[in-house]
């Protein structure tokens, strides 16, 4: 078929590259100059089946409501008259239960780690390089209630088989000899082997040079992307700011614009974007920086190391689409590594930034196709995990639309799952 990708991030990207291997003809249309230049452009830089959890989770909503009191919450709601974002926060109170946490949970954990294991096929196949590393990711619990919290959690990570251990605070210094000097913070840790890390940014961009390069995939960087026209059952085209564009099947893969895009059509997404920001700033101390990726559970940040550099990520927000940088989401990332890492890094010189996570109220994303439109198909929602699971989600749906048996079940990833919310 000839297909069109509508988005440039790691999930079209990787859907593109997948969709090309298959033997289609793909162009991808993208607005910005190149590749991975909106949410994919500096994200936390982890590739985390094993930390794959819905923010839906039971006693949500008094977190937040304890996290507001204070100065620097890792989830802030900034009211506002947005009838999408109230639907999305009633969606989301809805899934705040052990039932539906256990269900989203598993299928996060099932696409996530199917895509770390695509990922490790395609950089065999492919020799690409990221400043990637497969150290693992050590989940850090500074209270016991949070020890205990992840107990839940584990027997998950069993019934998923995803290899995990708990760590005492020594146990945690050996994995990351950066933390030696702040143990005493810790009640304990979660250890998770088979996570890696690395610069999505960095690999979308070589996958989409290897995927012009070697596969023949079109990208029309620059383009505005206008509407979709549709007959009773089918897209007719895509219009641009180049002008109108057709093929025979359509992926919307653009992230926390997806359903601006699909509204029009009568196409009800349930995704809103959720604020997240990041410092990447250069390591000044090997001996002291971290050897591969650690989640602050009390502050929600994660800080991982990519080659020379720490990237530090975190913090939610909804704000709608707003991208103003905020000062006191950077001093909350600024507090959760000077409390780990210390001198390990050079804050003063920390790049700034913010993207939009395409989030879903389950978790989950939203992968087959759109409802009536028999050429229509989405591949987008992924919310934090994005990079985690790209290169799954983009096997998953070249398969379905070649019409081939997929390796995972997928049924409950499409958007059918919320007909009747």
């Amino acid at each position: 078929m000839k297909v069109i990708v509508l988005g440039a991030g790691v999930v079209g990207v990787t859907a593109a590259w997948y969709l090309a291997k298959e033997g289609h003809q793909v162009t991808v249309i993208d607005r910005q100059p190149a590749a991975a230049m909106e949410t994919s452009f500096a994200n936390a830089g982890q590739i985390s089946p094993g930390f794959s959890s819905p923010w839906a989770e039971p006693g949500l909503p008094l977190k937040v409501l304890r996290w507001m009191a204070g100065p620097h919450a890792p989830i802030v709601v900034r009211p506002r008259l947005d009838l999408a974002m109230m639907r999305w926060l009633e969606q989301l109170l809805a899934n705040c239960n052990a039932h539906d946490y256990d269900i989203n949970k598993s299928r996060m954990l099932r696409i996530a780690t199917y895509s770390r294991d695509c990922l490790d096929a395609l950089r065999r196949d492919t020799g690409i390089t990221y400043d990637d590393e497969q150290r693992g990711l050590i989940q850090l619990f500074r209270t016991q209630k949070q020890v205990d919290a992840a107990a839940r959690d584990m027997k998950l990570l069993d019934l998923a088989g995803i290899a995990h251990e708990f760590l005492s605070p020594d146990d945690i210094a050996r994995h990351e000899p950066g933390l030696m000097e702040n143990r005493h913070l810790f009640q304990g840790g979660l250890h998770l082997p088979g996570d890696e890390s690395g610069d999505c940014h960095m690999f979308t961009a070589r996958l989409a040079q290897k995927a012009e390069e070697e596969l023949g995939v079109t990208f029309h960087y620059e383009t505005n992307i206008e509407a979709l026209d549709a007959s009773a059952t089918d897209i007719l085209g895509v219009r641009t700011s180049m002008g109108r564009m057709t093929a025979d099947a359509y992926v919307v893969s653009m992230g926390s614009y997806s359903p601006l895009l699909l509204r029009p059509l009568g196409i009800k997404l349930p995704v809103y974007p959720t604020k997240g920001y990041s410092l990447t700033l250069p390591v000044t101390d090997p001996a002291r920086a971290p050897v591969s990726t650690v989640n602050d559970a009390t502050h929600k940040v994660s800080i991982t190391r990519l080659g020379e550099r720490i990237r530090i990520g975190g913090t939610a927000e909804l704000t709608g689409y707003n991208l103003r940088l905020s000062r006191d989401r950077r001093e909350l990332l600024e507090l959760s590594f000077s409390e780990l890492f210390g001198a390990g890094g050079d804050l003063s010189q920390g790049a700034y930034w913010t993207g939009l996570r395409p989030s879903t109220p389950d978790g989950t994303p939203v992968i087959g196709p759109a409802g009536r439109f028999a050429n229509l198909w989405l591949n987008t929602g992924h919310g934090t995990l994005g990079w985690t699971m790209a290169c799954g989600s983009g096997r998953v749906l070249a398969d379905r639309m070649s019409n081939k048996r997929t390796e995972i079940p997928c049924l409950d990833l499409s958007i059918d799952r919320y007909a009747t919310a």
